[in-house]
């Protein structure tokens, strides 16, 4: 009996986009890592080529986030309080890919720190580390249009990652981008169409497509999680099949969003019969990644180090023919 052959046909390949900047291409890292590439869906090697793996980025903050459960502080250790020794930790012993920095501190309802003393902050995670950077502003787009002008400067060259380019500030941060050779996130919340939207604004603003890295707004496992993924998995499809303007790699935000969700910070003394935190917090990080790699992430970022630690195994596992 003949066996029908079931496999994809796709025409098309995703974009790749490449971080950071060695000394030779006018920066100071280590080495540069470089995500998309793929003719296929997530890790079906015998459908077509997957010449980049998806990487981890260690989640660190300018200031410890609000509401971050102590089991978690408690596993990253001293230097949850220095971003420069946070970051060194995330590279030499959890072993990431790149660093993910979000600038909280610069927010005007917490600690509203200056766009000068932000971007002091940048130099010292750069200086600390040579492996590639990811830094976000704080959410509030006013301020952040100040502090990410300021950060992208004092990391001109080192073709930074930042976060994020929407449908009201992408002129500011495909300038930013251009200006000082970095690459861009563009970012939706939760909207397939907004998300081309914002890829066809930039573009029209005149910042190529190829420096620019998908993001829509991450859900945590249990929040939204099952429609962010279709989002996900949807872009992706779109970008096999042809849609040069959704052909992008893309970023799933996971440590920023799970840590905040009552599954991931309530303990078992108010979660009854959910078992302890410590183990619970880190599955419901490792749980929400895994899902997103399977729909189409190039990138994710990470906070608690079992979960980057399972994270890569998995990774390791799954690239594996």
């Amino acid at each position: 009996m003949e066996v029908a052959d079931i496999t994809e046909k796709w025409t098309n390949r995703i974009r790749t986009v490449t971080i950071g900047a060695t000394p030779e291409e006018g920066g100071t890292r280590g080495g540069t890592v470089t995500v998309g590439g793929e003719t296929t869906l997530p890790f079906l090697m015998f459908e077509g080529e997957i010449p980049n793996r998806p990487i981890v980025a260690g989640m660190i903050a300018d200031v410890v986030p609000d509401g971050w459960p102590e089991v978690l502080k408690n596993a990253i250790g001293d230097v949850i309080n220095s971003p420069a020794e946070w970051a060194q930790k995330c590279v030499e012993e959890f072993k990431v890919d790149v660093i993910s920095l979000k600038l909280i501190g610069a927010d005007p309802a917490g600690a509203n720190r200056s766009a000068a003393e932000v971007a002091e902050t940048v130099k010292a995670v750069l200086e600390a580390t040579d492996v590639p950077l990811i830094f976000w502003g704080c959410g509030d787009e006013e301020k952040d249009n100040e502090v990410l002008m300021e950060c992208s400067h004092a990391a001109k060259g080192e073709r930074c990652l930042i976060g994020s380019a929407t449908e009201t500030n992408y002129r500011t941060l495909g300038a930013i981008g251009t200006a000082d050779k970095h690459k861009v996130i563009a970012e939706a919340p939760v909207d397939i169409n907004i998300g081309k939207q914002v890829n066809i604004l930039l573009q029209d603003a005149g910042f190529s497509l190829n420096d620019v890295v998908m993001c829509q707004t991450t859900a945590a496992l249990g929040y939204g999680f099952d429609y962010v993924y279709t989002i996900f998995e949807r872009v992706r499809i779109a970008g096999l099949k042809g849609d040069d303007l959704m052909a992008l790699p893309q970023i799933a935000n996971v440590a920023w969003e799970v840590w905040k969700v009552k599954e991931a910070i309530q303990d078992e003394d108010i979660l009854t019969g959910w078992g302890s935190l410590a183990q619970r917090g880190p599955l419901w990080e490792t749980t929400t990644a895994i899902g997103y790699l399977h729909a189409g992430a190039d990138i994710l970022t990470l906070a608690h180090p079992q979960s980057i630690a399972a994270v890569r195994l998995a990774i390791d596992e799954m690239m594996t023919e």
